[in-house]
């Protein structure tokens, strides 16, 4: 089974992308984040003409997440054990679904805007509703795993100059606490490092020339427990995608399992 998780920047503006790339990359189960559509203009139909589910949770703002499978979709459901509001609004930041007999969990971490600004304290608060939802899968017998963005970078080493990031949210050690405390349920990062290349990165900026200098970061992440970590026999970023007119500012993230 082939399992992946994907920031895609708005999917309508990104459909023929998104659906070229499924074909091209033979993915079973898809995690998307930060679709930017309500669920009525999700692609449901596009999407099943090729074979895929979706179970969606989407506002038509700049968050929304789905799971596509092509495996089967069962058990789905979207909020966090108290799930925090932001400015009065539970945002659509995450969905779970069973497919294939693997449980996975969209998410698209708040980011948090800067440190100190509310946005970033609701982004800690997130991260522990999070924890407290995963905590029971993650020691659970299923293939259980957390994909998506989390707009935290685990190491120092994920991102491309860390003395840029000085004072600025994803490197915080708070943010980085919160992570440890999400793998401290029984979860651990599927992606190894290194890859074929120096630093996998899965984000880099529109601004300045980010991709072609290869200024990045890694905040994509998956994180699996020990069912689906024994499954892995495969993990990387498909920096391809991340090429050419009209492509996200994220890479998919692509994990093989054996089930």
């Amino acid at each position: 089974m082939r399992i992946a998780t994907w920031n895609v920047n708005s999917v309508t503006v990104r459909l023929e992308r998104l659906l070229a790339w499924l074909e091209r990359s033979g993915t079973d189960v898809l995690c998307l984040q930060e679709l930017k559509c309500d669920a009525a203009a999700f692609p449901t139909e596009a999407l099943r003409e090729r074979g895929y589910q979706a179970a969606v949770r989407a506002d038509g703002r700049w968050n929304g997440v789905a799971v596509l499978s092509r495996v089967g979709l069962a058990d789905v459901s979207g909020e966090l054990t108290g799930a925090p509001a932001y400015e009065g609004v539970t945002e659509p930041r995450t969905v779970a679904a069973t497919c294939g007999g693997v449980r996975v969990r969209s998410v698209y971490v708040p980011n948090g805007r800067e440190v100190g600004h509310p946005h970033y304290a609701y982004k800690l608060r997130w991260l522990a509703a999070l924890r407290e939802t995963v905590a029971p899968e993650a020691a659970g017998d299923t293939p259980f795993a957390v994909l998506g963005d989390f707009n935290v970078a685990p190491t120092d080493e994920d991102v491309w100059d860390v003395s840029v990031f000085e004072g600025a949210t994803h490197v915080t050690e708070a943010e980085r606490d919160a992570l440890a405390a999400l793998r401290e349920t029984g979860l651990a990062d599927v992606v190894p490092r290194p890859l074929k290349y120096d630093r996998p990165f899965t984000y880099w900026d529109y601004r300045q020339l980010g991709f072609p200098k290869n200024r990045g970061m890694r905040i994509d992440l998956v994180y699996g427990n020990a069912p689906f970590v024994k499954a892995v026999r495969d993990a990387y970023v498909d920096r391809e995608e991340r090429k050419g007119k009209g492509a996200s500012d994220h890479a998919p993230v692509v994990v093989d399992l054996e089930l």
